[in-house]
């Protein structure tokens, strides 16, 4: 028997959950060909695995990589994780449909370039930025849903009101399109505008739009409100219940300083829902910091119009004065600001660079002015491109949420290069560290947290089951070579906030469709990636 790569002697974990057993993988064209005792075997490649495990490639299931990938095709910060396949179209931002606008404009207010990317926008639909993505070359594999935001934005919705009948018919039909074009799923950002603006009705409503496709699903990005970790739960439970879909519950998190240890509150909601037959379940990322754009703090009135008429009117000095008045009345419903917390991570580029790595209060001091006047200035200086990195969670929570049966992982982070155009950028170290810290910090150093197994599902043969991948996310003949080779005893994440741009140790290789895109620690430049479809 030849093989094109044979990995040998290493203990496989093979993403179903199951206990690992000792087992060599054989792989030729793209595909696994035979999983057993093949020590007898020939290959064009061999790969000692021996002390480390063999496990399905990480399929990230919340990431923002639709733009980057394109500025950094080799996805290195995902890549060197283990990461083979990145779910994109989160938190109700996609880069199509475009509609009736152009692509300047559809970027204008769907920036998710987060300000450095010089990428023009020259597609319709997924298709067209499908093809894209594929004829530029990608080192991984790509999994798109449809946002929310970027069907109101095309649908002309941009402000706090219901759609008209026609409006909600439009964005039906665009919803499906993209689903038949092969979106996965339909995505809500309902903390973020102008996802923010729908009632619950709107969304059941696009959502039965898609509910008549196989695996098609529901992601919310909740409005996790303060008082409103339970209920935002039981909206995203009702939207699946009434459209007839699965949910998919995005960055599962306490956010809100009073209820910190409250998981169970939230996780029994999912519990109930999943006795009465809906099939509900969750995504998070194991740290206690998130990361967001400014100006999704600011008051929802600020940002009616999209990203260009909120710096508008952040420009006219009366209607700026209030927003100071407003602001400073606390995030969050009420929560007061902490505004050392709040550490910089990136501005649009050509603006003042100087502010990234620094927290809100230090560069108010510097300017000798209120931290609501600086907060309120950065984004009018970036023009709404800048973000940053902010203490909200506990670690018994974080611990709690990734206990749970029905959780996933999920980075909420981007692939990108620290040599490429964000690698100015302080971003948050989940866009380098998710997966080796669950690994390190969460199985080898706290095992009561997780097993091995149960890690490995819940990075592969959990989200591949959520989106219908049934040639991925386990390790068995017949199904697409993306794997990770790591070490168990020494995968650890090295990002921190002070210095995010560090990848990981322990895992020294890396598979997408047989095709090694990291081997023996260095990426190999190959990009054998390629945009999945639903359906497929």
């Amino acid at each position: 028997m030849l093989f094109d790569i044979l990995i040998e002697k290493g203990t496989v974990v093979d993403g179903t959950g199951e206990a690992r057993f000792q087992a060599d993988v054989g792989i030729s064209a793209g595909k696994i060909e035979a999983v057993g005792a093949l020590a007898g075997a020939e290959a064009a490649r061999r790969i000692d695995a021996a002390g480390h495990v063999v496990a399905p490639g990480f399929i990230d299931m919340h990431s923002h990589s639709d733009i980057t990938l394109l500025d950094d095709p080799g996805g290195e910060s995902k890549a060197y994780q283990g990461v083979t396949t990145e779910v994109v179209g989160n938190c109700s931002f996609s880069p199509y449909p475009t509609g009736e606008l152009s692509g300047a404009e559809m970027k204008k207010d769907i920036d998710l370039g987060f300000g450095q990317s010089a990428v023009e926008w020259d597609w319709r639909d997924l298709d067209g930025w499908a093809n894209t993505l594929e004829a530029n070359g990608v080192s991984l594999n790509i999994a798109p849903q449809v946002g929310h935001s970027a069907l109101r934005v095309v649908a002309g919705v941009l402000d706090d009101r219901p759609p008209t009948s026609d409006e909600l018919r439009y964005m039906q039909r665009l919803a499906a399109e993209a689903v038949e074009q092969g979106a996965f799923s339909l995505s809500t950002g309902l903390t973020l505008t102008p996802s923010s603006y729908a009632k619950t009705e709107e969304i059941v409503a696009l959502c039965k739009a898609i509910a008549p496709y196989e695996n098609a699903f529901y992601v919310s990005h909740a409005r996790v409100w303060a008082g409103n970790h339970v209920g935002a739960v039981e909206e995203c439970v009702e939207i699946g219940r009434r459209a007839g879909i699965p949910a998919q519950y995005s960055h599962m998190a306490i956010i809100d300083s009073r209820v910190f240890g409250h998981g169970e509150e939230l996780t029994s909601v999912i519990d109930r829902a999943r006795d009465e037959g809906v099939d509900v379940a969750y995504d998070m990322y194991p740290y206690t910091a998130s990361g967001s754009h400014l100006h999704q703090m600011t008051p929802a009135w600020l940002q009616e119009g999209g990203v260009a008429a909120m710096v508008a009117r952040l420009r006219d000095p009366a209607i700026r004065r209030r927003a100071i008045e407003e602001t400073a009345r606390g995030w969050f419903q009420g929560l007061p600001w902490v505004w050392d917390s709040m550490v910089i991570s990136y501005v649009r580029q050509g603006t003042d660079t100087s502010v990234i790595g620094r927290n809100i209060q230090q560069i108010a001091d510097e300017r000798d002015e209120d931290p609501v006047e600086t907060f309120l200035a950065l984004i009018d200086e970036s023009e709404g491109a800048v973000g940053c990195v902010a203490r909200t969670r506990v670690e018994g929570d974080v611990r709690y949420f990734l206990g749970h049966s029905q959780a996933m992982i999920g980075s909420d982070g981007n692939a990108i290069s620290p040599d490429g155009v964000y690698g100015a950028d302080r971003p948050h170290p989940r866009f380098y560290g998710t997966y080796p810290r669950i690994l390190g910090r969460y199985v080898r150093e706290q095992p009561a947290v997780l097993t091995l197994e149960d890690a490995v599902w819940k990075m592969t043969g959990f989200p591949a089951q959520r989106l219908g991948l049934c040639d991925r996310g386990v390790i068995a003949e017949g199904n697409a070579a993306d794997m990770v080779v790591f070490n168990p005893e020494t995968v650890i994440d090295i990002a921190t906030f002070e210095d995010p741009h560090q990848y990981p140790e322990g895992i020294p290789h890396v598979l997408v469709a047989g095709v090694p895109i990291v081997l023996d620690g260095r990426h190999t430049g190959e990009r054998p990636g390629r945009v999945l479809r639903r359906g497929e």
